[in-house]
């Protein structure tokens, strides 16, 4: 939440940084800092932080908490009700971190009351054109949504993911950490971190190494998922078997950093609901 000493009410905002034709309501909360562009739209029980600038053409629509430098462009739709014929106008929220940035024709809405009645985004995500988030999903920090990428309700997406253009991704799936899918991607079942994959229905094509090397893993640790995806994916074994053999190794494991990305790896398998993209 935006702290009080931050927030201006829409009477006293200078026309220098909201343009005269935008519609705010009066509810509205917005830092003094925030920038409104033509014709946009800002409903009653928005929450706008610092440094955040509003394009043209925008809608927002709360509950909805947007935290500080975020960059929302022309035609985004944010925090309206959401796509799911059960929702009845229960009160939800989308609540966004810091430094989004949030393309043309995005479209982000707000939860439902089956759940926690909460969509939550993270900081430093870049949502490209026409990409969209459904009710009720996470997103972590740092994720890229190439043009048109979608994720259905439910879904919970790590940090440093990347949706290829034009991926769907089923409702209730989870996608782990540093894992990335290629254009038009089918995405129904879960990818564990790491994990690359590709195709319609989508399969796993190994490990996304270009990204793993972006974020400073260190060769030894790059090897060592090298070795667990190969025991999960292309050894033969039961899943059972091939994450007994993996606890083993972790135990013998002395370095923090390989301890670490393979304990990321192995819980993103144990927590999967809907099964793995194998």
């Amino acid at each position: 939440m935006i702290e009080e000493d931050t927030k201006t009410s829409s009477s006293n905002r200078q026309s220098t940084v909201i343009h005269p034709t935008a519609i705010i309501d009066p509810k509205a909360c917005l830092d003094s800092s925030v920038q409104v562009g033509p014709y946009s739209i800002i409903g009653p029980d928005v929450y706008i932080g610092p440094n955040c600038t509003i394009g043209p053409h925008v809608v927002l629509k709360g509950h909805l908490e947007l935290g500080s430098d975020n960059r929302v462009f022309q035609f985004a739709s944010v925090g309206e009700d959401c796509q799911d014929k059960k929702y009845k106008g229960e009160p939800t929220s989308l609540i966004i971190g810091d430094r989004n940035t949030i393309r043309e024709c995005a479209t982000l809405q707000r939860g439902t009351a089956q759940e926690q009645a909460i969509t939550r985004i993270g900081s430093g995500n870049l949502f490209m054109a026409y990409s969209h988030v459904g009710h009720d999903c996470v997103v972590g920090d740092e994720c890229v949504f190439a043009n048109s990428a979608t994720i259905a309700g439910h879904v919970k997406v790590g940090s440093n993911v990347i949706l290829g253009g034009f991926t769907g991704v089923h409702q209730f799936c989870q996608i782990g950490d540093l894992a990335m899918t290629g254009m038009c991607s089918a995405v129904n079942m879960d990818i564990p971190a790491y994990v690359r994959v590709q195709g319609n229905m989508a399969k796993a094509q190994g490990l996304n190494l270009e990204g793993m090397r972006r974020q400073g893993l260190d060769k030894a640790v790059i090897q060592l998922l090298q070795s667990a995806y190969k025991q999960v994916y292309r050894d033969n074994l039961k899943l059972d078997e091939a994450l007994q053999q993996l606890d083993q190794r972790y135990s013998s494991l002395t370095s923090p950093t390989q301890r670490l990305a393979l304990s990321v790896f192995l819980n993103s398998i144990r927590q999967s609901k809907r099964g793995l993209l194998r």
